[in-house]
């Protein structure tokens, strides 16, 4: 539509008939046009108002500083609406004050600028108006509005508070005074694509965002969009939080997650070097124990050497559960997927468990079914351990039996004995550690650790488990597994191993204090990584030229036995698989490893003591990328 320019009889009958006070000024601030209901508010006999200076409208004590405003308005004129949050006091011709809010609407004529001012009592009967300003000022957050051209047109106090801005200085001003310099520019282009297709924006959508105060401190916020339509044009309404404790406390506890992680991560590697260290006497007294029975014939002695023998079993059994539950606990267990006919699994539990079955008096009895799955073959192998166990541990007489039935969709595995059962209250229960239920005829044999395991391996293999019991006549334990219909297995197969084979966790350490070097592997192995160790450049040769595949991630020392550098093994091991592998150098000399290791690309130099949270950190960017942070 084309634009049509009125005539100036209508623009005047158009301001006559206007709802509020309107005034018309030329651009030396002279009254040039006042309608009724700016005379009756000012006390102005009708004309009377013509070819006075607009500062006759307000207290004589603000009239200098009044031209000061208008020149300064004149020099950047921009439409300023009613609730802008500016108000003025204003005097009548009798001399009576009143506050009042007043809009600004800049026009170019041929006689130059001219400024239409509607003016409005502050003090006037509650309506719409004032009640949005009464919202407007007692809202909890910043609120800003702006106008189409992104300049400020209203501000309430809380805007002033978080940045430090009077209201005064952030109207008439571009948006952009309030966020960072580096990103002004970037906050144009995307606040003119916003006002080409302008929609609601609730708070917390869209990227991270900085607010920058007067000062110069720069905080994260969180802004709402609301587009606005008025007869003064579009305008778009942003409500702004300053989030700075909330991204303190967001910091506060990714922090004590990742330490309570790194914590249980280094209790797993505590157990698993030191499972080695306890199993040792363990073994070491069962094999006395089997030297005594072939030497020992005292009836009594042989009845002493029975009952060691069942304590050894049980003391190895606890070990056993209990690094089992600390690794899946820790997360230090990876199932490796694969492929398999379920008869894989039963048909060696059956003979394993017979035997177990016939010993107790039991009857025992393995189904399978001609179906394959998608699992770990030895973590769902002792799942099914552990549950037909302990169907044997509970049951007196009758039976235990592991059937598998199948369709399209679902494998089912389930273990069902004629023992003592649960109470229904506890089927959950059951699965917690060291809970063994509290039915009189529970046998109390065991620690109560078979089902926590097994709902643990069980949720990392996304197994569902699901228990059926009645105290007296026996439980049984369903396990539900996907199946794969008709797959070709050798395919899946092949593609499964070039996937493993192309995520490599290996890192080749490179050390020769063996204290230092142990406590390296503890480190990498607890955060998942395989490690494969050498002390020497020569040593280094022998250990690559048995590699399959390259290392993720070379950790060397600096100075190594036979007088070799870790310069030197970073070189050989990237001759060797023709690759530009990511490495680590670590030592105390700076002097030497600063002219030496410091050219040396896609390599990480570490001083000792190292700070392990961070060499971590850089670990995993490493391994992920192919280059070193």
């Amino acid at each position: 539509m084309t634009a049509v320019e009125l005539p100036a009889d209508v623009s005047m009958q158009l301001l006559h008939a206007a709802p509020d006070a309107a005034v018309v000024s030329n651009s030396e601030g002279e009254i040039i046009y006042a309608n009724r209901k700016a005379e009756l508010l000012f006390g102005f006999e009708p004309g009377e108002m013509i070819g006075k200076p607009i500062e006759t409208l307000m207290p004589e004590s603000r009239r200098n500083k009044h031209v000061e405003l208008r020149d300064a308005f004149g020099a950047h004129p921009h439409a300023r609406p009613l609730l802008s949050g500016m108000e003025l006091l204003a005097q009548r011709k009798g001399g009576d004050r009143f506050r009042a809010e007043i809009a600004l609407l800049p026009v170019e004529s041929a006689d130059g600028l001219l400024v239409a001012s509607t003016v409005r009592e502050i003090d006037a009967p509650m309506g719409s108006e004032s009640y949005f300003r009464t919202l407007l000022e007692t809202a909890p957050d910043a609120m800003v509005i702006v106008d189409s051209s992104g300049r400020i047109a209203i501000v309430n106090s809380q805007t002033e508070q978080m940045f430090g801005y009077s209201r005064r200085e952030l109207l008439g001003n571009p948006i952009e005074m309030l966020l960072p310099e580096r990103i002004r520019e970037q906050h144009e282009r995307h606040r003119a694509k916003y006002l080409e297709a302008p929609s609601l924006r609730p708070m917390g959508q869209g990227l991270a965002l900085l607010g920058r105060r007067k000062d110069g401190e720069e905080f994260p916020v969180e802004i709402s969009l609301s587009p606005v339509e008025s007869e003064n044009g579009r305008f778009i309404s942003s409500t702004i939080r300053d989030v700075t404790e909330r991204a303190r406390m967001e910091r506060a506890i990714i922090a004590a997650q990742e330490e309570a992680e790194r914590a249980n991560k280094a209790n797993t590697a505590f157990l698993a070097a030191a499972s080695h260290d306890l199993r040792q006497p363990v073994q070491a007294l069962s094999l006395l124990n089997g030297a005594l029975r072939r030497t020992v014939k005292d009836e009594r002695a042989l009845s002493m050497i029975d009952s060691q023998e069942n304590s050894l079993t049980a003391m190895t059994n606890l070990l056993n559960s209990l690094l089992d539950i600390s690794r899946l606990d820790a997360g230090a267990i990876a199932p490796e997927i694969e492929e398999f006919p379920v008869s894989k699994v039963i048909d060696r539990l059956a003979a394993e468990f017979g035997r177990q079955a016939q010993h107790k008096g039991l009857k025992f009895s393995a189904q399978s079914c001609p179906t394959v799955i998608r699992s770990d073959v030895s973590l769902l192998g002792e799942i099914l351990q552990n549950l037909v166990s302990n169907a044997i541990r509970y049951t007196e007489e009758g039976e235990v039996r592991l059937t598998c039935s199948h369709d399209a969709d679902v494998c089912r595995l389930k273990v069902t004995d004629t023992g003592v059962g649960i109470e229904e209250d506890e089927l959950e229960s059951i699965f917690l550690e060291f809970n063994q239920g509290s039915s009189k005829t529970a046998t109390k044999e065991g620690f109560g650790l078979g089902l926590a395991i097994v709902r643990r391996l069980a949720d990392l293999l996304d197994i569902r488990v699901s228990v059926e019991s009645t105290v007296g006549k026996g439980s049984s334990f369903a396990l539900e597994i996907s199946t794969l219909g008709d797959q070709d297995i050798e395919d899946d197969e092949d593609e499964q191993t070039e996937s493993l084979m192309g995520s490599t966790g290996l890192v080749l350490l490179v050390e020769d204090n063996v204290n230092v070097a142990d406590a390296w592997a503890m480190l990498l192995e607890a955060e998942g990584y395989t490690v494969e160790r050498a002390i020497s450049a020569t040593e280094v040769e022998e250990v690559i030229s048995g590699l399959t595949r390259p290392p993720a991630l070379v950790i060397t020392d600096y100075h190594l036995a036979d007088n070799s550098t870790g310069v030197e093994v970073i070189k050989l091991v990237r001759g060797h698989f023709d690759s530009d592998l990511p490495a680590f150098i670590v030592s105390g000399d700076t002097s030497k490893v600063v002219t030496d290791a410091r050219p040396v690309e896609n390599c990480q130099l570490f001083s000792k003591p190292i700070n392990t949270d961070e060499l971590l950190d850089a670990a995993r960017d490493a391994v992920e990328t192919g280059l070193v942070p």
